[in-house]
């Protein structure tokens, strides 16, 4: 079941919510060098017993909630490492959140780590929980689990990959489309093998038309240009107007490489490079309800100073009014030069963004990835 909000403030807390909410205006936490109007309320740091917290994604309740399901690590900082999936909740946009974990699913025995949380809303009302489910380096594969009672109970897994082998979906990447296909933008690694450029991600796509009952892989894969190393990573998926399908991928290459699909990825047009600077990280894209632009959150790195380079800052939102071509009204939430800010889940509640990214520093002591944290603002912000 997902934890209630804490209400408990003091006195000159008290005041202060009632002074914001006089003045028509949400109180927020305001992080050092934010902007203004953006807010970040939630910081989830490691702790003892509690290495890591990472990837997560968003789903809005029926009663209003908004409930924020990600990894909470155990045992080491490393991907195949125990972790859990727990979440907090938020009923009153984002402004504030419950200040314990729930358990949401525990690692099963034999798993070595379960991770990369997406949530979907189904058309028939129930809750859709995807999450890798790692158990060597030749087997990593997302599950489905179906809520039927808001987020309170999962049914049984649902493999989604029918075929074995170590396949990294992030978090917040599943995606359903008008049709009500679903899509799972995967890329595949072989990890076990040691011949030259196994190791390079092979972007591919599994889909289910029945609700997630069934599944099947895209009918080809994406390979990068051989001068790249890391290959075609992390690839995010979203559906344009006129049914249209963009994918984007992470690459060595200094840009997100993109391609395009008009059978709802069933094949994919081979990848190039797009005009989006970027280092070996992956950028996250969504709708704007409402206004119907894309937004789009990435390590922006158009100009960037060559000691930045390669490195996951600074953190930039930024909107398209032409379905990708071009993005404007650019903005930078975050600058710091160790900052490691990645892995963003984005979700719309109300007239607010909802950010839930990776918020660490990068040091020789310290895991960029063991911080995440929940940024917020007006979506009339982006268009300021």
């Amino acid at each position: 079941m997902l934890p209630r909000v804490h209400r408990s403030v003091s006195l000159p807390s008290a005041l202060l919510c009632l002074l914001a909410c006089l003045a028509a205006e949400p109180l927020h936490t305001q992080a050092a060098g934010l902007p203004e109007g953006v807010s970040q309320p939630l910081v989830l740091a490691p702790g003892p017993g509690n290495p890591r917290n990472s990837e997560g994604d968003f789903i809005v309740l029926k009663d209003g909630r908004v409930a924020f399901v990600y990894t909470r690590f155990t045992s080491g900082t490393g991907d195949d490492a125990a972790a859990s999936l727990v979440s907090r909740s938020s009923a009153d946009g984002g402004r504030t959140w419950s200040d314990r974990d729930d358990l949401v699913v525990a690692r099963p025995p034999g798993v070595l780590n379960i991770m990369s949380v997406s949530m979907l809303r189904l058309p028939d009302g129930r809750i859709g929980l995807f999450y890798l489910v790692k158990k060597s380096k030749q087997d990593c594969r997302m599950v489905l689990r179906i809520s039927t009672d808001e987020a309170k109970t999962w049914g049984e897994p649902v493999q989604c990959m029918p075929e074995e082998g170590y396949f990294v979906v992030n978090n917040g990447r599943a995606v359903q489309f008008q049709n009500g296909r679903i899509l799972l933008p995967a890329a595949k690694h072989d990890w076990a093998s040691d011949r030259p450029g196994a190791h390079r991600g092979v972007a591919v796509c599994f889909f289910s038309d029945d609700g997630g009952k069934t599944w099947h892989r895209s009918k080809n894969a994406l390979e990068a240009p051989a001068k790249s190393k890391s290959g075609l990573q992390e690839p995010l998926v979203v559906e344009l107007k006129g049914g249209r399908l963009l994918m984007l991928c992470r690459t060595d290459l200094g840009c997100q490489y993109q391609s395009g699909s008009d059978d709802g990825g069933d094949t994919w047009s081979e990848a190039a490079a797009s005009e989006l600077l970027s280092p070996l990280s992956p950028a996250s894209v969504k709708r704007i309800p409402g206004s119907g632009d894309l937004l789009m959150v990435w390590n922006d790195h158009t100009g960037v100073e060559p000691a930045l380079r390669g490195k996951r800052t600074p953190l930039t939102v930024a909107v398209s009014k032409d379905e990708g071509k071009t993005w404007v009204h650019r903005k930078t939430l975050y600058d710091d030069p160790t900052g490691w800010y990645c892995y963003t889940a984005i979700a719309f509640a109300g007239d607010r963004v909802l950010l839930g990214h990776c918020a660490g520093q990068q040091t020789r002591t310290s895991s960029g990835l063991a911080t995440t944290a929940i940024t917020c603002f007006n979506v009339n912000w982006l268009y300021r």
